[in-house]
């Protein structure tokens, strides 16, 4: 997994109008789970574009007045309207622990069925995963080389390594669409 740094202070006092005059500041809200205790803290805003507006996933390194926690990025929420980041929520890695995260799907190859005129079609765009950190890429690579008009990529079909991978089997990834000036023949 690609690495990014953010760097946060503790938060004093925790409720809903301090959360707002954090946000009213520029800062987001935050929280780190999965240690002994939830540490809650805040973070300047314009720390999050370069995670948050990727496809890719990151480790985090956070750094919360000079004490150190590898984390994920397990939820962020934005306002419904203004789409501004109004808190996040980390999961703290250990090395042994498994984790739960969404992988970005990667497509390879030229598949016959868009030669022939179809449309590849990309289902899922991520797939939720099970495993240590260690172990998590930063891609599943999925080879649509042999796909033909009308066919799909299942879940089920895609190979991993040492990762679980939580979607259901039946689930399609990418498929290729028939056009419909093709249907009549």
């Amino acid at each position: 997994m690609k690495k990014i740094e953010i760097v946060g202070y503790q938060r004093a006092n925790l409720g809903r109008t301090e959360s707002q005059a954090i946000r009213a500041e520029g800062n987001v809200p935050c929280v780190l789970y999965g240690g002994q205790e939830q540490v809650h803290f805040y973070a300047p805003a314009i720390l999050f574009r370069d995670l948050l507006y990727t496809p890719n996933i990151f480790e985090v390194a956070l750094n919360i007045e000079g004490a150190e926690y590898r984390a994920v990025l397990q939820e962020a929420q934005f306002h419904p309207v203004s789409d501004v980041l109004l808190h996040a929520d980390f999961l703290l890695i250990t090395d042994k622990k498994p984790i739960k995260i969404a992988v970005p799907v990667r497509l390879l190859g030229t598949a016959p069925g868009v030669q022939k005129g179809g449309k590849l079609v990309t289902r899922v765009r991520k797939l939720r995963v099970k495993g240590t950190v260690e172990n998590i890429p930063d891609f599943i690579d999925i080879d649509v080389s042999n796909l033909d008009l009308g066919k799909s990529v299942r879940v089920g079909q895609i190979q991993v390594k040492n990762i679980e991978l939580l979607e259901a089997a039946s689930n399609p990834v990418a498929s290729i669409e028939i056009p419909r000036a093709l249907r009549g023949k």
